[in-house]
């Protein structure tokens, strides 16, 4: 491949609205042209390393014993009505009519559309298991898209389902693909840790994400150095102590507190510490009002109190519900005297709860001394709180740590929430019809490009492991008028072709220095210098890109050396 025929510009500055590392070297590099908000061309050298991800995930789906199909993207509205997520995916899910007037979505996801397939294609345990997957575009449609492919309105993703005659056998589908996950990333050259994670509008009661970790994740993990444990925010659990007897609490008193309404404002006001306070929340559940109250220092976890109530939507309720199960303007809940009686749930830490501060459900007014055993109808303590670094492990005992991550990938436990939607049921021995078992299963695969760049960088430009670069060697010929060195540079690209290594000559008339600044912002793992004077001192310069060791090789053994040092590199990244 000659660099003047592929269409590569780069760029030293970077782009405006690049707040991340790799989206700028994604734009920098000429890997990536923004269309619009959230939609991005791939170039040439772009799209190469595009490809190599999904060759990777197809040997490694295909090696797991699942088989490719390709799904319109495009989906009726009736298929998300059967399941119930027409109405709970929200405003993300991109709608528009057909010329008949029928309301069509582009799909997020598949979840739907595999199941209606699979059951009109599957009727007798014979069949099964079955997993498909695909690697297709989805749509989002994103309020504010950022971090270039990290938050897109149009992303690739690969999703794989399973279908199974049990619970058991889709237990054993689920560790199949959560182990070929694991081979994949490592063979992108990504270090990714698979973490509990909530199952979110997908539904299913088990699931883990595998994160990148990266300061720039929008994503928090709770982990546990000492035992492994490890979470995702929405899912993290905390180990909550056993509380100490309380001291006989003062009668409520209520106090006027004029103005005050948030937690920051209250703690001046009182001069207390915030722990001192419980924070009353009220939202809608599945559409009714229910109460939370956790500590003034936490905040309510909707991921989890959503999956604790078994509910569809957990959602903050409007002003209007808020002061008619108060009876107050907003500011001033708590849990004692409900003008409406509502359920009200707490956080496990707040069990024997006393001489605390709360909202009086009155305007301008706080109590004093709440002893929430003697002064209030708790209906549940449940573990609704985000946890924190100064919380600890809910296996050891151990103190949490709070990091950052990218997730790159997804595998959920459905069970039967679609199979029973879509009647999707198959014979067993006995001649009798049972449901089938599912297993959901998604990467995200330009986000899994980016995490490469965003984990693997310099001040250079990008580091591309072998496994995933647009090309292993960049060939620069630094005197193209010289015909003894273009020679060269032509023959070394025709032999490294001809053995399947990714070259590109570098055959622009500019300057060394821009050949060398270009190859290292593109990052390819070699870069073969061939040079008059070079070729004159006995050979040709080879660079490997992560280390920087630098050699001269005789022109004759070139070839080989070069392959024997991508060979390494290769071994490097599995071992």
């Amino acid at each position: 491949m000659r660099w003047s025929q592929l269409l590569i510009t780069t760029l030293r500055d970077n782009p405006q609205d690049a707040e991340i590392d790799s989206h700028k070297l994604l734009v920098r590099s000429g890997l990536v042209r923004k269309l619009s908000g959230g939609l991005y061309t791939f170039m040439p050298l772009g799209n190469r390393a595009l490809q190599k991800v999904m060759g990777i995930i197809r040997e490694e789906m295909n090696r797991a014993g699942a088989r490719e199909i390709l799904m319109p993207a495009l989906q009726p509205s009736e298929l998300w009505e059967r399941s119930g997520r027409l109405a709970t995916m929200g405003p993300g899910m991109f709608r528009l009519k057909d010329r008949q007037g029928r309301l069509m979505a582009l799909g997020p996801t598949h979840e739907e559309v595999v199941t209606e397939l699979i059951s009109s294609e599957i009727n007798s345990y014979r069949q099964l298991p079955c997993t498909v997957y695909q690697i297709q575009t989805k749509f989002r449609d994103e309020i504010r898209p950022r971090f270039g492919l990290m938050r897109a309105k149009e992303f690739i993703m690969k999703d794989a389902y399973s279908f199974d005659v049990s619970f058991d056998a889709a237990d054993k589908s689920y560790l199949a693909m959560y182990e070929a996950y694991k081979r994949i990333f490592k063979r992108c050259g990504l270090a990714a840790y698979p973490v509990e994670a909530d199952t979110g509008d997908i539904g299913g009661k088990w699931s883990h994400e595998f994160m990148v970790l990266a300061d720039s994740g929008e994503d928090g993990i709770a982990s546990c150095p000492a035992c492994g444990y490890a979470a995702n925010l929405e899912r993290a659990e905390r180990k909550v102590a056993e509380p100490e007897p309380a001291a006989e609490c003062p009668a409520i008193e209520e106090v006027a507190t004029p103005g005050v309404h948030t937690i920051d404002d209250l703690v001046r006001f009182l001069k207390c510490k915030p722990k001192q306070l419980v924070k009353t929340l009220v939202y809608l559940v599945d559409g009714k009002p229910a109460a939370v109250m956790v500590p003034g220092d936490r905040d309510v976890n909707e991921p989890k109190l959503r999956r604790l109530l078994n509910a569809k939507k957990v959602e903050l309720a409007d002003d209007a519900t808020v002061v008619k199960v108060t009876g107050a303007p907003v500011g001033f809940a708590g849990p004692v005297g409900l003008a409406v009686p509502v359920p009200v749930y707490a956080d496990q830490s707040l069990k024997g709860a006393s001489d605390r501060i709360a909202g009086a459900n009155k305007a301008d007014t706080h109590l004093l001394h709440v002893d929430l055993a003697r002064d209030a109808k708790v209906e549940a303590f449940l573990d609704v709180v985000t946890v924190c670094s100064h919380d600890l492990c809910p296996h050891c005992g151990a103190p949490i740590a709070i990091k950052r991550g990218i997730e790159v990938g997804h595998v959920f436990k459905l069970g039967t929430k679609y199979t029973e939607a879509f009647g999707a049921k198959y014979l067993d021995e006995k001649g009798e019809a049972q449901l089938m078992v599912m297993g959901c299963y998604g990467i995200g695969v330009t986000r899994t490009l980016q995490a490469v760049i965003e984990q693997s960088h310099d001040a250079n430009g990008i580091i591309w492991p072998v496994s995933v670069a647009p090309a292993q060697v960049a060939l620069l010929l630094l005197d193209p008028k010289d015909p003894a060195a273009a020679e060269v540079a032509a023959k070394l690209e025709r032999e490294l072709e001809a053995r399947g290594i990714d070259t590109v000559l570098d055959d622009r008339e500019e300057r060394p220095g821009v050949k060398f600044k270009d190859a290292d912002l593109i990052g390819f793992p070699l870069r073969v210098v061939v040079g008059t004077k070079g070729l004159a001192k006995g050979g040709v310069e080879i660079k490997e890109r992560t280390s920087g060791e630098t050699k001269i090789e005789p022109v004759e053994s070139a070839v080989d050396a070069i392959a024997a040092t991508l060979d390494g590199l290769r071994q490097k990244l599995l071992s």
